[in-house]
Formats: C-alpha cells, sequence, structure tokens
C-alpha cells in the first residue's frame, strides 16, 4: 500500500508539472488582441504579435492560418534586428479589433521607405485569404496605397477580432517598424513628412539653381561642380525618402530598387570631391589628397559594380564606402581648419551633421540601429545644413580665387613694387600717343625722370631703404601729376610719363621743378633721413617727333649724360631745325631724255625756332 501511494502520488505530480508547462508554453504564445481606439490613433505594434522566420520561405498562408507552424511562433520583442537574408521570410500574426466608438479607416503601415517586400493577408466577408504587396521589389504604382511607403488598410467593418498575417522578405539585417494608423492621424502626417521633405527639396533646387547661374555669369566651372553635387544630393534624398519612387518612378520596381544604392554611392563620392576642391590639401598632404582624390573616384566604379552584385553583398559595400567617405572628409575639413584656414571651419561645420547622418544610415544599413523618425530624417536635416554652408565656403575661396588670378594678372600689367604700368606697357602708350601726333597733330609731352641717388642709398643703407625710396617717389610724383597722365616704371630707378595735351614747355618744368623741390624734403621722422635726387629729361611732341623706341633711347641717353651734381637737371631734347618746303618743286622728270632726274635735296636752315 505504500508503495502504490507513492505510485500515485508521483504520478499526479507529473500530470500537474505537465499541465503547468502546457498552460505556461500557451500563455507565451497567446496571441494579443489589438483594440483600436480613436483616443490613441497610432499605435505601435512591434510587440502586439506573434513572429517566426520562415527558413526556407516555403510557407503558405493557408499553413500559417491552419496552425501548422503555430508551435514555432513566438511573441514579438520591441527593436529586433532580423537577418533574413535572400531565401528566409518573417511571419507576423496580429489579431485586431476596432473599438465600438472608434469612426474612424484604420491601416497597417510599414513606415520603412527601403523595404524588399511586405505581403498583408487578410479574410474577405466569405472567409477567403486575400493578399496585397507593397515594397521596393513591387512597383508603386501596384501599391494598394501608393506612397512612400508601404499601407495596407484593415478590414474591420464588423466590429469583430480579425486575424492579420503579414510576410516580410528583406534581404539585409534591418529591423521592421510597424504601426497602426487612423485615416485622419495618416493624412496628418502625410502632410508633415512632405512639408519637411519639400523644404529640404526646395531649398536644394534654390541652391542648384544659384550654383548654375553664377556657374555661367563669372564663367566659373567650381559653382557648377556645385550645382552637379546639389542634384546628386537631391536625387539622394528622394530615393532614400521614397518619394522619388511614388512620383518619379512609380511603374519600374527594378529601377526604384537598384537606384537607391547607386545613388548612396555616388552621393559620398560627390561629397568627398567637393570637401577636397574646397580644403585645397593637394599642396600640404599630398599622400593624403591622393588618398580622399583615389576614395572619391571609386565611388562611380562601386555604382557599377554595385548594379552586378547581390543586394546582400552590396549593401554592405555602401555602408563601408559611406564610413570610409565619412571619415576622410572629416580629417581634410578638420585638417585645413588646423592651418587656420576659415574655408575649413566652414567645411568642418557642414559636412559634420552630414557625417553623423551618413553613419547613422550605414548603421542602421548593417543592423546596428532601429529605424526611427531620426535615422529617417536625420539625413535631410544635415543636407539642409550642409548645402548652403558648403555654398558659403565655396565663395569664399572663390572669391580668394579671384583674387589671385586678379593679382596675377596686374603683376603682368603693373609693376609688382610701385603699382605703376609695366614698361612694355608703357611703350605701347607711347607708340599709341606719338602716332597721334604724327597723324592728328595732337600735343603731347614725353617725360623721362631718373631717382639719381637710388644707387648710393641702395649700397648704403640697402635693399629696404632703396625700394622704400622708390615707394616715396612714386607717392611725390602722384601728387603734382593729373589724373589723366601715364606713369610707367622703365627701369630699376627710371619713371615715364606721358602728359597728352601739353603744348609749352613751362607746363614739363613748373612740373619737374616742384618734383625736385619736393624730393629735397626728407620725410619728418624717418630713418635714415634721405633725400630724393631727380633728373628729368623731356620732349614735346609739336617740336619733336620720333618712333617710340627712338624716343625713349633719346631720353634714356640724356639722363645717362647728365653728371650726378649738374645744375641743370630739367632738360629737353632740341627741336628739329628744317624751314618749309617751296610751293613749285621740280618734278625730276626730264621729258627730252624720257628719264627722271633726282629732285634736290631741302635745304636746312640753321636758325632756332
Amino acid at each position: 500500500m505504500r508503495y502504490a501511494g507513492s505510485r500515485g502520488i508521483g504520478f499526479l505530480a507529473a500530470v500537474l508539472l505537465t499541465a503547468f508547462l502546457s498552460l505556461s508554453g500557451t500563455s507565451s504564445q497567446a496571441q494579443p488582441l489589438v483594440v483600436l481606439d480613436d483616443k490613441t490613433p497610432v499605435a505601435d505594434l512591434q510587440a502586439s504579435s506573434l513572429v517566426w522566420v520562415d527558413a526556407d520561405a516555403g510557407a503558405t498562408i493557408e499553413q500559417m492560418a491552419a496552425g501548422d507552424f503555430r508551435r514555432f511562433m513566438n511573441p514579438a520583442r520591441t527593436d529586433v534586428h532580423y537577418t533574413l537574408g535572400p531565401d528566409a521570410a518573417l511571419w507576423q500574426h496580429f489579431r485586431f479589433k476596432r473599438s465600438a466608438n472608434s469612426t474612424q479607416d484604420w491601416l497597417l503601415e510599414f513606415p520603412f521607405p527601403m523595404l524588399d517586400l511586405v505581403t498583408v493577408f487578410q479574410q474577405d466577408r466569405a472567409g477567403r485569404w486575400t493578399s496585397q504587396a507593397a515594397g521596393d521589389t513591387v512597383a508603386v504604382s501596384s501599391w494598394p496605397e501608393p506612397g512612400r511607403y508601404a499601407q495596407f488598410h484593415l478590414a474591420l467593418d464588423d466590429g469583430m477580432a480579425h486575424d492579420v498575417y503579414v510576410r516580410i522578405a528583406h534581404v539585409t539585417p534591418a529591423h521592421f517598424p510597424v504601426n497602426a494608423i487612423s485615416g485622419q492621424s495618416r493624412s496628418h502626417y502625410l502632410q508633415f513628412d512632405y512639408m519637411v521633405i519639400g523644404l529640404v527639396f526646395g531649398t536644394l533646387l534654390l541652391l542648384i539653381v544659384a550654383g548654375a547661374g553664377q556657374s555661367w555669369v563669372y564663367r566659373d566651372w567650381a559653382y557648377g561642380w556645385y550645382a552637379i553635387y546639389a542634384t546628386i544630393m537631391a536625387l539622394v534624398v528622394a530615393t532614400t525618402s521614397g518619394m522619388a519612387g511614388h512620383l518619379l518612378w512609380s511603374n519600374f520596381a527594378a529601377w526604384n530598387n537598384a537606384l537607391q544604392g547607386v545613388l548612396g554611392l555616388l552621393g559620398g563620392s560627390a561629397a568627398l570631391l567637393v570637401v577636397r576642391q574646397l580644403c585645397g590639401i593637394a599642396g600640404r598632404h599630398r599622400w593624403f589628397d591622393h588618398a580622399v582624390f583615389a576614395v572619391g573616384l571609386a565611388g562611380p566604379v562601386l555604382a557599377v559594380a554595385y548594379l552586378g552584385l547581390g543586394r546582400q553583398w552590396g549593401v554592405h559595400l555602401i555602408g563601408a564606402y559611406l564610413l570610409v567617405a565619412v571619415v576622410l572628409g572629416l580629417a581634410a575639413a578638420y585638417t585645413t581648419w588646423r592651418r587656420h584656414d576659415v574655408v575649413g571651419a566652414w567645411v568642418l561645420a557642414a559636412f559634420t551633421p552630414l557625417a553623423m547622418s551618413t553613419a547613422l544610415a550605414a548603421a542602421r544599413l548593417f543592423g546596428w540601429v532601429s529605424t526611427s523618425w531620426l535615422s529617417q530624417y536625420a539625413f535631410m536635416l544635415s543636407l539642409a545644413i550642409e548645402v548652403p554652408l558648403l555654398l558659403v565656403a565655396l565663395n569664399i575661396r572663390s572669391r580668394e580665387r579671384h583674387g589671385v588670378e586678379a593679382r596675377e594678372q596686374a603683376m603682368a600689367s603693373q609693376d609688382a613694387l610701385t603699382g605703376l604700368l609695366a614698361r612694355h606697357l608703357f611703350e605701347d602708350r607711347l607708340r599709341q600717343v606719338v602716332a597721334r601726333a604724327k597723324r592728328q597733330r595732337e600735343p603731347a609731352a614725353v617725360v623721362y625722370i631718373e631717382l639719381v641717388n637710388y644707387a648710393y642709398v641702395k649700397r648704403n643703407y640697402g635693399i629696404a631703404v632703396a625700394e622704400q625710396s622708390l615707394l616715396r617717389s612714386v607717392i611725390k610724383l602722384r601728387r603734382i601729376l593729373r589724373d589723366v597722365d601715364t606713369v610707367g616704371r622703365v627701369d630699376e630707378a627710371r619713371f615715364g610719363l606721358i602728359m597728352e595735351g601739353v603744348t609749352s614747355r613751362e607746363v614739363v618744368t613748373a612740373m619737374a621743378a616742384r618734383l625736385i623741390a619736393a624730393g629735397l624734403m626728407p620725410l619728418k621722422g624717418l630713418k635714415p633721413e634721405v633725400i630724393l635726387q631727380f633728373h628729368i629729361a623731356g620732349v614735346l611732341l609739336s617740336e619733336k617727333v620720333m618712333e617710340g623706341p627712338e624716343l625713349s633711347k633719346a631720353l634714356e641717353a640724356m639722363l645717362a649724360g647728365m653728371a650726378a651734381r649738374t645744375r641743370r637737371p630739367i632738360r629737353f631734347l632740341e627741336p628739329e631745325l628744317t624751314r618749309p618746303m617751296p610751293l613749285a618743286v621740280d618734278s625730276g622728270f626730264d621729258e627730252a631724255e624720257g628719264h627722271s632726274q633726282p629732285a634736290p635735296l631741302p635745304v636746312v636752315a640753321h636758325s632756332k625756332r
């Protein structure tokens, strides 16, 4: 009896334990009922379903509804990342019921624009299972609710509990958000989403037009490349947000699915090349510049390679490339900022938000972070900051480049030290004045001025004081000349002057006397106290007309012939001494002989004019 009693107690304990475990297992897999009420217009359903990963994606809706695989399903958890790959599928089972006081239509939405394929199964009034599909592998025009991401109407008209099965196929690791949303709230959020996207697009389009316009007006290709970069970024925003698939190419599923990765690679490449161009690291870190340039050029090559790779490997390629581009771009901007270049500060301020949002997007591609509003809109918002700031940096760099080009052109036309006309331009102007004097009898005076003690100052006080003496000479000369007079530096310590409209020597003599007097007055407080000694040689074109080069040589020879301490520092070339030609001149043709005779030479008078 004792033995039988112990056996009965053991059997009863085993039955109770089995029942407990059975009840525990059943309760852990109990299907939760989601009651949809208008007071909660948006319900997060991540933890409101049973889930099961079909390893070979072979299960059908009939098998799922019959409960063949119910024992494999487990309660869903929040923020779970699934790695399905190309052969597996994720099944979700929901039970919905609309509350009695609810008047809204309800939708099941998957706010993940890059979702490959999602199929929703619901029962019609006859009890038959119907399916609707959406995702990047399906043309958006054939979705039940065309939009940026997949949405499905829930058939909850009778107020009863309804089973809804969802089958998700996605190649890359991802987290799949799912919500139940009322029709009114869906309209509100849809307007808000498109308002944000519209603001970003409006900004980008404005900057594209501004860059293209400035490139056309200023003939500067840097602004053209900027416009191309902004266009690529606008297309990246359009594809990643799902707006391009909805509005631009809604009938081309394959193109919509492939273009997201292609534009992602092109966008990273364009951003890196723009940062390299603005930072100008080639002259200081050549090896680093070569590395940045090589990675930037690799973007289009990888974009072509992405089309031939499987999506599973292609997404990893995109993520790795974007992370490398982010690191190199930040390093280039930081290096430029460290050398106290203001452009580096602007580029760093622009690229940092973009780098953070790109890193977040790459982490989402790898399945490291969950899909959220921030991860979807951070990239667009960072572009709204980055692209205008890059235009500011481009404007600063463009002004610097144009300033250098202007100085380079000025060096070709002006003397670098004094700012006067270069010798070749002065001689061109002199030839023009001489030609007008010959052709139209326009009066003018040509004057050469030499700083006589320049060699002495340079030898005794150094090149710095000698150059300072030249600058003082130019300042004094500018003060006594008219604005219309042409001044050039024709030698190391010699200046050329063209005074148009001058008909008498008195004007030139008065100018020369004032210049000599000003040179003899040293600058107050100047150490060493250096005076300026000038010799001046001039000619009136109304008295003597010569070719430009000959005129210059004659004036230079006159200056060279002056003694250093001459009492006549102002001299003029002597006028031409001729008398008028007779009115009747023998033609020199002998009719009798039938040949010409040479005409007599004019008689030269020896009296001064």
